[in-house]
């Protein structure tokens, strides 16, 4: 469905954000995680069509988007970082506006879509008297107004409760089958139970392109767990790599990350996708 080939985003200033990244995907969920400045919202624009790559191709069902970038907009949902909304118009009105943008002539498709999101009882309210959450439930409706077959969102839970980010994630994955939805983050929570590929990018370039359980798999035998006194916990996170110290009645229990038995008490840890996030942006993969 969509194939990207060395594709690189060199800015005026010099600034390459994205370094030659490739990959090809289908229908699916494509978790684009790394930290903020990974270049993932300069690559998800150029899949988007909002701006064109410095070099390399971005094909669409075989059709280069960047010369006919048309032939994806028409297919396109597409909730940016900062979705922004006109605070006297109502969610209603919003849907109107953006289906008439899009062309979409189905009836009652505005109302299914704020039944979707579960704004139907505030959908005539002014987006003013939104909280953060009901606004982003309300970006993504109006990227799935027109039933795409991309969707693309960018950071989408920042500053979302717990309850919100489990909701937001439900709907992705609920409304996505059949399509291919592209979900950046820095947050692996975000991505864990919904993606079916996983792309990790660090300062521009892609690092690794693959499905989460063979990620994991990839880590075994490198995440250790190990007790630790309060006078070892500094000195264990000056020598390692650890992700996670939890306190265990006077002592600590330290996750880590590390090529090898860091200690003879070490024992090993079952990974997860933190553990290989955290192993990608120390060691590279």
């Amino acid at each position: 469905m969509l194939a990207l080939q060395d594709v690189s985003k060199t800015y005026r200033n010099g600034v390459k954000a994205v370094d030659g990244v490739s990959f090809s995907m289908g229908a699916g969920v494509l978790g684009l995680l790394g930290h903020n400045g990974a270049g993932k919202t300069s690559l998800m624009q150029m899949v988007a069509t909002l701006s064109k790559p410095s070099a390399g191709s971005i094909r669409f069902r075989g059709d280069d988007i960047v010369d006919k970038p048309d032939l994806l907009r028409a297919r396109l949902g597409y909730l940016p970082q900062d979705f922004g909304v006109y605070d006297n118009l109502s969610a209603r009105e919003l849907l109107q506006y953006v289906a008439a943008l899009k062309g979409v002539k189905e009836r009652g498709r505005i109302q299914s879509m704020l039944e979707l999101v579960n704004l139907h009882q505030v959908a005539d309210r002014p987006a003013s008297s939104y909280s953060g959450g009901m606004r982003q439930r309300l970006g993504i409706a109006q990227a799935l107004i027109n039933d795409p077959d991309v969707i693309i969102v960018d950071e989408p839970t920042a500053g979302l409760d717990p309850e919100e980010r489990l909701r937001f994630r439900n709907l992705l994955s609920e409304n996505g089958t059949g399509k291919l939805v592209i979900l950046s983050t820095h947050i692996v929570s975000d991505i864990a139970s919904i993606a079916t590929q996983l792309a990790v990018m660090k300062e521009g370039r892609l690092l690794r392109f693959d499905r989460p359980e063979r990620l994991i798999h990839e880590v075994v035998g490198k995440v250790w767990q190990i007790s630790a006194s309060s006078a070892e916990l500094e000195q264990y996170r000056k020598q390692y790599k650890v992700t996670q110290a939890v306190r265990d009645g006077e002592n600590w229990t330290l996750r880590l990350v590390h090529p090898e038995q860091p200690l003879p008490s070490a024992l090993p840890a079952t990974p997860d996708l933190d553990d290989v996030f955290t192993w990608l942006m120390q060691y590279g993969g």
